[in-house]
This record gives C-alpha cells, structure tokens and sequence, in this order.
C-alpha cells in the first residue's frame, strides 16, 4: 500500500513539472492560448473566461490533466465566424509494470477547430463545478 501512495506521489510530482516545462516551450510549439486552473479564485461564477486574437487555420486543443481535474470539461470558443462548444470528459488508464501501478488521464471529446479568418474569439471553460482540480489547456496551431 505504502508503495503505490508513493508511486502515485512521484507520478503527481512528474506532471506538474512537465506543466511547468510547458510555460517555457509554449510559443515556440505553436501554442496561441494557455492557461493552468489550478486556483480556485480565476473562476468567476463557476467558469473561466478569457479573449484573445487568432488567425485563420487548424488548431486543436491540448491538455494536462490530473486525477483531481473536472470529470466533464465544458469549453466554448465564440467570436465572429465560430461558434464551438465541446463537453470533453476525463478518462483514466490503469497502467500495470509488474512492479507498480498507476494511472494516466486525458481528455476526450472533439478536440480539433478551424478557424475561417483572423478575429478575436473569447474563450468560456466550465469545470461543472469542480473549481478545486488543476488542469491545463492549450491552443495550438496544427
């Protein structure tokens, strides 16, 4: 038991440095939104919101997430020519070596978006009422 509460630790440990890492690397791999919730306080009335400016072309979404992250993630993009909305929903995988256990977590849903030309597209992110766990989510281009 002892052994997998501290696998688990390590794993935990492992994912916020890779997010952290990601901060530093972001604009050089195409990434033209990020944010990590990981606070309770960057929500208003339960939901994020942020605009920014995008230019036209392929972009999907990208995620860090943990096992303390919303089990439904509700995203909207709106601005002048697209409206998307995606109920991503949180899956984990056990993962078996012989010698340890643990778990990996992403998100599904619909995760690519096409954007017709340059506009300013605001950016709404419901956890469904988990305000407590972290997640990341990216934009990048393709």
């Amino acid at each position: 038991m002892k052994k997998k509460i501290i696998i688990i630790s390590i794993a935990i440990i492992i994912g916020f440095v890779m997010m952290m890492s990601l901060d530093s690397s972001e604009k050089s791999d195409g990434v033209i939104f990020h944010v990590t919730l990981a606070d309770p306080q960057m929500y208003e009335n339960g939901e994020y919101t942020e605009t920014f400016e995008i230019e036209s072309g392929e972009y999907y979404f990208r995620f860090v997430p943990n096992g303390s992250s919303p089990e439904i993630l509700s995203i909207s993009l709106d601005g002048y020519s697209i409206e998307f909305f995606e109920d991503f929903k949180l899956e984990n995988t056990l993962h078996e070596t012989g010698i340890s256990e643990y778990y990996t977590w992403e998100y599904l849903g619909e995760n690519k978006i096409t954007i017709s030309e340059d506009q300013r597209v605001s950016i709404n992110i419901n956890p469904n009422g988990n305000v407590m766990g972290s997640v990341s989510v990216s934009i990048l281009q393709n």
